[in-house]
């Protein structure tokens, strides 16, 4: 018996479907993969994660995004949606609707049991393909526990870690600090070990 082949999508038709759902969905090479929900735990890390930022860079160049913002690689033929974005300069948009930003500054990833691999692998791979972005972080939410990297001026990149509450992360680009105390604020580890059992 033979397998029948998986439909292809191109960008267009994946933008038209996505912005209808009722839920998202991230598009590479074609193919499109919708969004599992999010934990309890990871919800909070994402809102203290933009509460964080957006009070440091309120007023200024840099402006943050949760959850919502799209952002296409175009080389990579990804289109997706990182936890928090931050832009900074002009917002440069696909298109009028103005919801697949072009130039992230920096893009952080809140790690789930289901999308680690991703995270750490293809889609960063992708990200590399952006020249705005400068920094790239990914955010343990079974841990204190943060993975930094931050682009050099020769185009590798350069990793950092944080793995204590006590710990704070700076972000030059954003000119920014992150004190794991406030990104981990009422996150119970106990509870998100259970529920990703």
């Amino acid at each position: 018996m033979t397998a029948l082949p998986k439909k292809r999508y191109t960008p267009e038709e994946y933008l038209a479907i996505d912005r209808q759902a009722p839920f998202k969905s991230e598009y590479h090479a074609g193919e499109i993969f919708a969004m599992a929900g999010a934990s309890e735990e990871h919800n909070i890390i994402t809102v203290n994660l933009t509460v964080a930022l957006g009070s440091q860079l309120r007023g200024g160049p840099c402006r943050p995004f949760a959850a919502d913002m799209r952002v296409r690689v175009g080389p990579a033929d990804l289109y997706a949606y990182p936890d928090v974005v931050v832009v900074c300069g002009e917002r440069r948009y696909a298109d009028e609707q103005r919801d697949v930003l072009l130039n992230p500054t920096v893009i952080i990833e809140v790690l789930s049991p289901g999308t680690e691999d991703y995270d750490r692998g293809d889609k960063f791979t992708g990200y590399r393909y952006l020249d705005s972005l400068q920094e790239y972080l990914l955010v343990a939410q079974d841990r204190p526990h943060v993975e930094h990297y931050t682009r050099q001026p020769d185009g590798r990149w350069l990793l950092s870690e944080a793995a204590h509450l006590e710990a704070v992360i700076h972000l030059p680009s954003l000119a920014a600090d992150l004190a794991l105390s406030e990104v981990y604020a009422d996150v119970n580890f106990e509870a998100g070990a259970e529920a990703d059992r």
